[in-house]
């Protein structure tokens, strides 16, 4: 990241004694953190059915002192460290896929079709080693703060599990928050950041289509629903680009539709399903009644009933600028100078968005393809996870909480007229 690279070096210094006991008390327990993952991969469960999963994080916290507190489904929230002061947050999901694991590992899911094809493995073990890590840190005397660790289920599903980790206190006192998601495009040891938006809003949309129907031979005696069905699959993406600003980056994309049974006949049901991806936050509030009027107004000309069904899934995670710089600071002092890269956006959804409506934050991704290896894609029974990410996640966690501790310290520090030398620290990375 050339543009931040002189940024962070001046800042790298005061930080370098603590990234260093960050990194070795990871490097402790990394191969535990293996075999905790390689645990979690052979078990997996989907959204809202984390419970094997939430005891083992509670029980490997408990062993390290850290209390926990269960969310009422599954999932969990605990703190490290103590004070009154900024609290920083870490969160992980944790929840699998529905997809049948398809490599021959050792480790490889023993439940049939389900699987942690997209890494929530791997992010839920990283932030053990964070807390792990954190916890001695405490020990010592060497946290300046306190952590928030949440422990989230159900991102895979709409509306996802971060509302409710939100309504059970999650946020309560947290003025920063980190996550990360694996990145099969990366090397393992690579961190890609991008300040702004990374992921893009994500809801579901259905279109459900009745009217009368009958012989193929005899269209104008039907309300022809097929064609009307049609209309609104291959026109709504293209019009709703006249519609909604095209900076936007609006996408819809179908991925069922249902209509008819025979060649010969207009079906008098028939249905459509499909996403709705964006960028920019104020086109996502605004996309449900445009997309829901168009749709009308598609159908129309045909005399069909229509319903549609618009789920607002999640708004676009957005990153903040100063917790970009300050992550990418943790990664180059924990990881390694060549750790941070440039990362593209992307329109998959991600619920941690939720949480940077109310909380400043940013989410990285972390590297997980062997150097020449394969490139695997997420969300697929294929997927392999280099195994090194484990503790490389758990560094980067546990060192962006520390780096954000520190620049909350100093900036209330220097709000109130003291450490004159660390403003000129603090100025660096906020600018």
């Amino acid at each position: 990241m050339p543009r931040l690279r002189g940024t962070l070096l001046i800042v790298r210094d005061e930080f370098a004694t603590q990234a260093s006991n960050v990194a070795a008390y990871v490097e402790k327990i990394a191969h535990d953190l293996v075999a905790i993952r390689r645990e979690l991969h052979t078990h997996p469960e989907l959204a809202w059915q984390e419970q094997r999963t939430t005891g083992l994080i509670e029980d490997r916290l408990t062993s390290v002192g850290v209390a926990c507190q269960r969310l009422p489904r599954s999932g969990l929230i605990a703190d490290v460290g103590t004070g009154d002061g900024p609290v920083v947050a870490l969160r992980a999901d944790m929840d699998a896929l529905p997809v049948h694991d398809t490599t021959e590992d050792p480790w490889r899911s023993t439940v049939p079709g389900v699987a942690h094809a997209c890494g929530h493995d791997v992010h839920t073990t990283a932030l053990l080693g964070a807390a792990h890590a954190l916890a001695e840190m405490d020990a010592h005397g060497q946290l300046p703060g306190r952590v928030r660790l949440l422990f989230q289920p159900a991102e895979e599903v709409m509306p996802g599990g971060a509302l409710g980790v939100i309504s059970s206190g999650g946020l309560e006192g947290v003025s920063r928050l980190f996550a990360l998601h694996c990145d099969p495009t990366l090397d393992v040891g690579r961190v890609g950041l991008r300040e702004g938006p990374i992921t893009g809003a994500a809801d579901a949309l259905g279109v459900h289509l009745k009217g009368r129907g009958g012989h193929t031979s005899r269209p104008h005696n039907t309300q022809d629903l097929t064609y009307a069905l049609a209309k609104i699959v291959s026109d709504l993406p293209a019009v709703l680009s006249r519609r909604l600003d095209p900076r936007a980056g609006a996408s819809v994309v179908w991925g069922e539709i249902r209509a008819g049974t025979a060649k010969n006949v207009i079906p008098s049901m028939g249905e459509a399903a499909g996403t709705v991806r964006m960028l920019d936050a104020d086109a996502w509030r605004a996309a449900r009644e445009v997309i829901t009027t168009m749709i009308h107004e598609l159908a129309a000309p045909y005399g069909v009933e229509v319903e549609v069904e618009y789920v607002r899934g999640v708004p676009p995670v957005v990153n903040d600028s100063t917790s970009i710089v300050l992550l990418a600071s943790a990664a180059l002092s924990a990881i390694g100078e060549d750790a941070v890269t440039n990362t593209a956006q992307t329109l998959g959804g991600e619920d941690f968005a939720w949480y940077l409506e109310s909380v400043p934050g940013a989410m990285a991704r972390l590297g997980t393809r062997t150097p020449g290896g394969p490139t695997y894609d997420l969300h697929q029974g294929n997927l392999r996870v280099d195994e090194g990410a484990v503790a490389v996640g758990a560094k980067l966690l546990a060192a962006a909480a520390v780096r954000s501790l520190d620049h909350a310290a100093v900036t209330l520090a220097s709000e109130d007229g003291g450490l004159g030398k660390h403003r000129r620290s603090t100025d660096s990375i906020t600018n």
